[in-house]
């Protein structure tokens, strides 16, 4: 079961448990999981059809909604296949490299919808704040800039994971207990010292994920202290109502990680299914949700979604105006 590289030793695959101490209860777990899996897929697919087809919808604001939907698209899907085949199938066995592959797909795309998101804080600060400057600052090239550089920041603090785990020996257990690889769940398995992993995990989590929650915090904050200072109750009224929608979409998406992430490290007496509830929560609660808040919730989006559907029943719609900038009546 172990094959030697040189002077450590590797395991040739590990066996995910999946949800310890609740292994008679993986199939009816796997219910719910399962709808809110083809719902996440579902939804961001739709999102994704009507941004691409429409090149109306082409604007900074929906591209960066496109870009998202992609990402929760990989993100739900690099473990919920896995999880489900361990419920349904008892498909436990991951081979080394493809736990590592895994683990780096699950890292490096969180990392990159935490810069996403902090991206579409940025947009919405220009937006309302000096809506006169949107149209300059935020251009489609500018917008693909920030994406590639998303994908490299999270590239860059990622990879050196895969190094710290292949440098060390693996002499003990190969059993995992959980339902998909992660960091330190793979690190715990070494007979070695493991400070560089703690280390260099706790200042990726804080200087990276981190920054990212408190600059979205600030400019929340700027946001807000615009909106205050709106003439129209009902225009405040409709910007609280659609900063409210995204703030808690941020905080669905940055509690449970931070908490899973850091529970993984010091909380040791925080029974292991409420761990893994949690670290499953937010792969999959966030794509579930995105579409409906960011997509559903936005004028535009929401009147395309109903234009498909009445047109797939055969009832044509009236083609509306559709506006390219995001405004506080986005929500509306």
């Amino acid at each position: 079961m172990w094959l030697s590289n040189d002077t450590n030793f590797q395991p040739s695959a590990f066996i995910l448990i999946g949800i310890p101490g609740l292994e008679a209860l993986h199939p009816w777990i796997s219910i719910p999981f399962c709808i809110m899996y083809l719902v996440a897929l579902t939804g961001n697919l739709v999102l994704l059809r009507i941004i691409i087809t429409n090149k109306s919808l082409h604007a900074p604001m929906y591209l960066f909604l496109a870009m998202l939907a992609v990402t929760d698209l990989i993100l739900c899907s690099s473990t919920l296949p896995k999880m489900l085949s361990i419920f349904w199938f008892n498909a436990r066995e991951i081979s080394f490299d493809g736990c590592l592959t895994q683990m780096f797909f699950v890292h490096s795309v969180f990392s990159f919808e935490s810069a996403l998101l902090l991206a579409m804080a940025f947009d919405r600060y220009i937006a309302i704040c000096y809506p006169l400057l949107y149209a300059s600052v935020l251009t489609n090239p500018v917008i693909a800039k920030i994406g590639l550089a998303g994908v490299m920041r999270s590239f860059c603090i990622v990879s050196p994971f895969i190094y710290l785990l292949k440098r060390l020996p693996y002499c003990r257990a190969n059993i995992i207990p959980h339902t998909y690889c992660e960091h330190m769940g793979v690190a715990r398995l070494a007979c070695a010292d493991i400070t560089v992993n703690i280390v260099y995990s706790l200042t990726v989590a804080l200087l990276a994920m981190g920054l990212d929650f408190v600059f979205i915090v600030v400019s929340y904050v700027l946001i807000l202290q615009a909106v205050l200072r709106l003439p129209s109750s009902d225009a405040r009224i409709k910007a609280f109502s659609t900063c409210a929608s995204h703030i808690c979409i941020i905080l669905i998406f940055y509690i449970p990680a931070f908490f899973s992430f850091f529970t993984h490290r010091f909380g040791h007496n925080i029974p292991a299914h409420v761990h893994i509830f949690l670290a499953n929560s937010y792969l999959l609660v966030p794509p579930l949700l995105n579409p409906i808040i960011y997509g559903v919730k936005t004028k535009q989006i929401r009147e395309r979604v109903l234009r498909m559907f009445h047109f797939r029943r055969g009832i044509p719609l009236a083609n509306g105006p559709v506006s390219l900038a995001w405004s506080v009546n986005a929500g509306k």
